[in-house]
């Protein structure tokens, strides 16, 4: 695969579906790569978590969580580690969020706290801190070793959180537009700063931070997305998309923080390069409204997803691929473990 160092308008505009992965049944509510190994993870509505090696576009696993169902997930630094948040049972059991082994389809650990479904989820990329975000209006911060909550932020509205790549701020948006950044070893002392986005007040459903800590890029319930100064808040640049109704969309940074990338309402995904502030690609995502779109850490591919996972990668043919000459991503025969 192309090296990210050489990415350049051309080569974004060159995307194109090089495998699919269409076995889903229902939405793919969240996935993330893991960080230095080249693994995905999917969590889906059919309560199904997935494994897949990107570099050989393979399924490598599936686990079934019938009991509590999948929502969020996000790789912990083991690469056959995750954490995983419940969408059934959270009244009853409390069970919010789960520490999964996908090695033995283990549960290592529940995190009970959250009343409400978790919509915001991230790891540390320096220590065994992860944080959540839920309805219930809290942002609660935890570790990986114990069972107890240890810290909790009580805000209004649906909250987003993300890590800085160096894992020493946490960015939490919420309700009006409000973006607060706090100090990761003393978040107990409040917000160091707060930033505002002007003249929007939808609730940001997905906050994400460059790789250089230079920027972040939100993205509202209203499908408007924005790319702020990290440091000083100011808007380097916007985008509106089309509506999409019962879905939230999401946006995600090139590795080199030069372009972002978004499905729309539309069924159409978009690239823009953040410094001309001009669109750079649109394609047909060939699989309706795309509701997870991620660049991969270290790999020119990105994926999208909605009832079916795309893996995208340049096409250096310059032909175009259709979804029917596309490699189906079905790899050797997957492991199925029920839960």
């Amino acid at each position: 695969m192309l090296s990210l160092t050489e990415l350049d308008d051309d080569t974004v505009r060159s995307m194109s579906v090089g495998a699919v992965f269409s076995d889903f049944v229902g939405k793919i509510n969240s996935l993330d790569f893991h960080r230095k190994e080249d693994l995905l993870v999917t969590a889906s509505e059919d309560d199904s978590v997935r494994l897949y090696d990107i570099a050989n576009a393979k399924l490598l696993k599936t686990t079934y969580h019938k009991k509590h169902g999948t929502d969020r997930i996000c790789f912990t630094h083991h690469p056959s580690s995750v954490i995983c948040s419940s969408r059934y049972n959270l009244d009853s059991t409390g069970e919010s969020l789960r520490y999964l082994s996908m090695y033995d389809n283990r549960c290592l650990r529940y995190f009970k706290g959250h009343k409400e479904r978790v919509v915001s989820l991230c790891m540390s990329p320096i220590n065994d801190s992860f944080m959540s975000g839920s309805l219930d209006h809290s942002v609660r911060i935890w570790d990986l070793r114990v069972n107890a909550c240890q810290g909790i932020l009580r805000l209004r509205g649906r909250p987003a959180v993300a890590y800085d790549q160096q894992g020493l701020v946490f960015a939490v948006a919420m309700e009006g537009g409000a973006i607060k950044l706090f100090d990761s070893r003393s978040y107990d002392k409040g917000p160091f700063d707060t930033f505002l986005v002007g003249g929007d007040t939808a609730e940001v459903s997905d906050i994400k931070f460059s790789n250089d800590g230079k920027s972040m890029l939100l993205t509202t319930t209203n499908n408007n997305i924005y790319v702020l100064d990290a440091y000083g808040g100011e808007k380097r640049c916007g985008f509106s998309l089309e509506p999409s109704s019962n879905t939230n969309i999401e946006a995600t940074f090139t590795p080199d923080g030069k372009y972002v990338l978004s499905g729309s309402g539309a069924g159409t995904l978009h690239a823009w390069s953040i410094d001309m502030r001009n669109e750079v690609a649109c394609w047909n995502s060939h699989i309706g409204v795309a509701s997870c779109l991620k660049w991969a850490p270290r790999r020119a591919m990105f994926v999208a997803a909605s009832t079916v996972l795309t893996f995208w990668i340049p096409n250096n043919s310059k032909e175009p691929v259709s979804m029917d000459t596309a490699e189906i991503g079905t790899g050797t025969q997957p492991e199925t473990l029920p839960q």
